[in-house]
């Protein structure tokens, strides 16, 4: 038995990482850390957790862990990231990795020093992106020449709306430190932006280049809450991700084209899609359905790599850094008006 910690006790450890980690064998939670005492014993009382702290160093030093889930703001997640794998604990890091590149090098520095020690980055990938995974790889539709992912929402305070009523609280309007431009370390970009941008690059590999273009369009914020990035990859093709905070219908796509054919995601379905014809231009298309694998549940992925003493496939932390660049780096594009070099390798493979 995997005994977990969670450092936040807040919306997604409330709604995701305990419940998710409930239906999970062999892995339980055994100790929450937060800064409302009241949260921290609604959460233990409903997900039978036995002990909380108030304190980062009471959770950390708590010997009977095995492993750390890093659920605080954004800003934090590089300093209790380091902190966990420092204790010798196994690491599950919420998106984005962190909101600097030197902190980025400083997680995969701390995390290759220890390679038993497994670290788990979201975003997880479902069973769709494997399976599109596999039929690039088999040539399903010869060379990839584009793709297009967008990932959405109506933004935070939507998200908080739902949280407040999950602890049974009074909502707050426009008082979250997701839009603070002075401590969030960044807009829609590294809250949604990152899962667009991780589908792309667990598809097609290392980017080489991005530029951007960001703004504002309705929020109470200085920040970006509308993004577009067009990524330049090592392989030649070309891709376009968008995300923002002003988009309450919900959007989240995916699909790669290639020059047999071309693979969308649609639901919970991949539509295979090639042509009938090479030299009549409206010939109708031959279509396929693929239905991939049901979606992994993200803590028994992590789990099953810390049995096998294996890294992630994909939510690695390699990749984790090479999707943070790319976002610091679309920052940069968006105020030089120009196409920014990226370094890192995502290690996808």
């Amino acid at each position: 038995m995997i005994n977990v910690g969670i450092l936040g006790a807040g919306g997604i450890a409330a709604l995701s990482h305990l419940p998710e980690i409930a239906a999970v064998d062999g892995m339980r939670v055994t100790h929450i850390c937060g800064r409302r005492e009241r949260r921290l014993r609604l959460l233990c009382e409903r997900f039978n957790v036995p002990r909380f702290s108030t304190s980062w160093s009471d959770l950390l030093d708590d010997g009977e862990l095995d492993a750390v889930i890093v659920a605080l703001p954004h800003p934090l997640h590089a300093e209790a990231g380091l902190a966990v794998l420092e204790r010798g604990l196994h690491l599950f890091m919420q998106k984005p990795l962190c909101t600097t590149i030197n902190e980025a090098n400083r997680l995969v520095a701390a995390s290759e020093a220890r390679p038993w020690q497994v670290v788990f980055c979201r975003p997880s990938f479902d069973g769709a992106v494997y399976e599109m995974r596999r039929q690039l790889a088999a040539g399903a539709i010869g060379t990839i020449s584009g793709a297009l992912a967008r990932h959405s929402h109506g933004g935070p305070e939507i998200y908080y709306a739902e949280v407040a009523d999950a602890f049974e609280e009074p909502r707050v309007e426009n008082d979250l430190w997701f839009f603070d431009a002075e401590t969030a370390g960044g807009g829609a970009l590294i809250d949604m932006g990152v899962y667009s941008i991780a589908n792309l690059v667990a598809l097609l590999g290392k980017v080489d280049y991005v530029t951007a273009r960001m703004t504002t369009v309705s929020k109470p914020t200085a920040l970006e809450d509308t993004a577009t990035l067009i990524l330049e990859f090592e392989n030649g093709a070309m891709a376009t991700a968008e995300t923002g905070w002003c988009d309450p219908a919900r959007s989240s796509f995916l699909r790669v084209h290639g020059t047999a054919g071309k693979l969308v995601l649609r639901g919970d379905m991949i539509d295979y899609i090639r042509p009938s014809s090479y030299d009549r231009e409206w010939a109708a298309p031959l279509v396929d359905e693929i239905r991939p694998a049901p979606m992994v549940n993200q803590h028994e992925e992590w789990l099953r790599c810390i049995e096998r003493g294996a890294q992630p496939e994909i939510s690695n932390i390699w990749t984790a850094r090479h999707v943070s660049e790319i976002m610091l780096a679309a920052a940069r594009s968006n105020e030089a008006g120009s196409r920014v070099a990226i370094v890192s390798d995502p290690r996808t493979s």
